[in-house]
């Protein structure tokens, strides 16, 4: 994953532990029971004998033939536009087709996803006067930019400074950043994270755990809500959980965005970061302090403020390039229930050829997320095999752009092929880990739905405990491709075992994934791996089967609990129904 989406925020520094192992929860009727495993003779990585627990036909053998299909050298790293999209795409769609599941309302098993690759350049330099000061802050050492609008070059020139503390309009905090603040053609300033991070009190927004306003994406939308010309984000390590070097490199390569039909006119002009050094000279020339300020923006009550007469003067270049990619999704049709839904979810795409590192330049995406794109054709075969159909439908959904920012699950939940307030739940799947059987299943944003209920029954099943995200500040939920349907109301589950190992315990899970995250995560070396032990996906897999076989055999739809800022959109969105 790139810096705008899952994993950017890990780079450079330990993985803690119960942060990437990403996915969903279904079960089986019985405790699953781990039998040992061998190293594949045949080409293929180490499958272990099916446990007991898998009635639902979920096995390690399934999931080992999907997986090498879909991270081999000929789907050329799945990255849209390439011959790989094409290849992976017409893939999923055979296995849809060839187990007898049905298209989409259209008739065809692919959504077309219009997408503009956005190349910025910036100018050399951000010019900020005013105060008597003139400053000059440099591209890439002090500041990044770029724009989601569609147009050859984008300009603010002599935009006002405005500092409005983290930028974020949450009634149910009863905070709002831009009470009383007029910022049109203006360029604000904002601290990254939201205003709980700084607080000891669990009580204040969530405490350490991200809530949604405090990701960047949100900070950016905000602002454009509120006619900004300009956005940038003030970067500090810690809040962020990142360095300076991932903001970077995530914002010098080519966006891919989807398009608008306003082109993107909508949005501010300038999106961006200073770096914390730049941020502190910019409140230094406004005749503001730092820290002052950041202590002010942490305490309710907290009033926006001009940076003095300070102006900005910015412009940057752009190359542009259309295309459209697709998502791919086929349908179980309910016996019963037939226009109701849920949702399995996973993403296709990876990096494509790349930079060559050890004789190698396809990065095959194996574990990201050719493991979510084998559990979940795995999943699709278990509930067609079935004896007993499923009383609600079944989408399963593979999307594209998740490596660019969930640009294919974004692109549904805003162009759902069938209902979202007929859509019980999304089930995502995302980097599942190799590496056995887990006591454990993490849910990556915990307390947020009732959906939670479901994974602890299933857990319990399989004799596995519940454990909640052991990172919460690092807004792990809002960085895969559930967070799009979260985003428009539906609920959203996203947990997988990934802190404990059956047999081998809690060290052996930490040194395995920080050993992937450094050595490689989106690397050409996240392939196929003779030793891995694929238990532990099988287990996962038959979690997410048997969360859905539930949800299935129900009236009742799941709810957000109370205090989710996604309750509200869910409530409005089954008002009208």
């Amino acid at each position: 994953m790139i810096f705008s989406t899952r994993l950017s925020l890990v780079l450079g520094r330990v993985v803690p532990v119960g942060l990437l192992g990403l996915a969903l929860v279904g079960c089986q009727s019985q405790s699953s029971s781990k039998t040992t495993s061998t190293p594949a003779t045949t080409g293929e990585a180490t499958a272990t004998a099916p446990t007991e627990a898998a009635a639902s036909g979920i096995t390690t053998a399934t999931i080992s033939n999907y997986l090498q299909a879909v991270s081999s050298d000929e789907m050329q790293g799945r990255k849209p536009f390439t011959v790989g999209e094409e290849r992976a795409t017409q893939y999923l769609a055979d296995q849809f087709k060839n187990l007898g599941l049905k298209p989409g309302p259209d008739g065809s098993y692919f959504q077309p996803v219009p997408m503009v690759e956005i190349t910025a350049t910036p100018s050399a330099t951000m010019q900020i006067k005013g105060n008597g000061q003139n400053l000059a802050f440099q591209y890439k050492t002090d500041f990044v930019a770029f724009t989601q609008r569609e147009q050859p070059q984008v300009a603010v020139t002599n935009s006002p400074l405005v500092f409005a503390g983290y930028g974020v309009v949450a009634p149910e905090y009863k905070w709002d950043d831009y009470a009383g603040l007029d910022v049109k053609g203006k360029t604000v300033v904002v601290l990254v994270n939201d205003p709980g991070n700084a607080a000891n009190d669990t009580t204040f927004f969530k405490g350490k755990a991200m809530t949604y306003y405090g990701r960047w994406t949100y900070k950016y939308e905000e602002a454009a809500r509120h006619g900004a010309a300009g956005l940038l984000i003030v970067h500090d390590t810690k809040p962020a959980a990142y360095p300076w070097s991932v903001v970077l490199s995530g914002a010098i390569s080519p966006k891919l965005r989807a398009q608008l039909p306003d082109k993107g006119a909508s949005k501010c002009a300038l999106e961006g970061w200073l770096t914390l050094d730049a941020a502190k000279k910019l409140f230094q020339a406004a005749g503001q302090n730092y820290e002052q300020l950041y202590a002010a923006a942490n305490k309710p009550g907290f009033k926006a403020r001009p940076l003095g007469d300070l102006k900005l003067t910015a412009s940057i270049q752009n190359k542009l390039r259309r295309q459209t990619s697709k998502n791919v999704l086929a349908v179980l049709p309910g016996t019963t229930r037939a226009n109701e839904y849920i949702i399995y979810s996973a993403h296709w795409d990876h990096f494509g050829v790349g930079k060559t590192i050890a004789g190698d330049s396809i990065y095959n995406g194996a574990v990201d997320d050719g493991t979510g794109l084998a559990a979940l054709l795995s999943i699709a075969e278990a509930f067609q095999k079935a004896k007993e159909k499923p009383a609600r439908s079944i989408i399963f959904l593979a999307v594209t752009g998740e490596e660019q920012g969930l640009l294919g699950s974004a692109y549904y939940a805003q162009h759902p092929p069938f209902p979202l307030n007929k859509t019980v739940a999304d089930l995502n799947m995302d980097m599942l880990w190799p590496y056995g059987e887990m006591k454990d299943l993490t849910v990556i944003g915990y307390g947020q739905s009732e959906l939670e209920e479901y994974a602890r029954a299933a857990a319990k099943e399989q004799d596995r405990y519940v454990l909640p995200d052991q990172t919460p500040e690092t807004g792990m939920f809002y960085r895969s491709d559930h967070f799009s349907f979260a985003h428009v109301g539906v609920p959203s589950l996203y947990a997988s075992g990934g802190y404990e190992s059956r047999t081998r315990g809690k060290e052996y899970i930490a040194q395995q994934r920080q050993q992937f995250t450094s050595e490689h995560y989106h690397k050409p070396s996240d392939q196929i791996d003779l030793n891995w032990d694929l238990a532990g996906i099988a287990q996962d897999a038959q979690l997410y089967y048997r969360v859905g076989q539930r949800l299935a055999g129900e009236t009742t739809f799941p709810q957000w609990k109370a205090g989710s800022e996604f309750k509200e959109a869910r409530d409005k969105s089954m008002a009208g129904r």
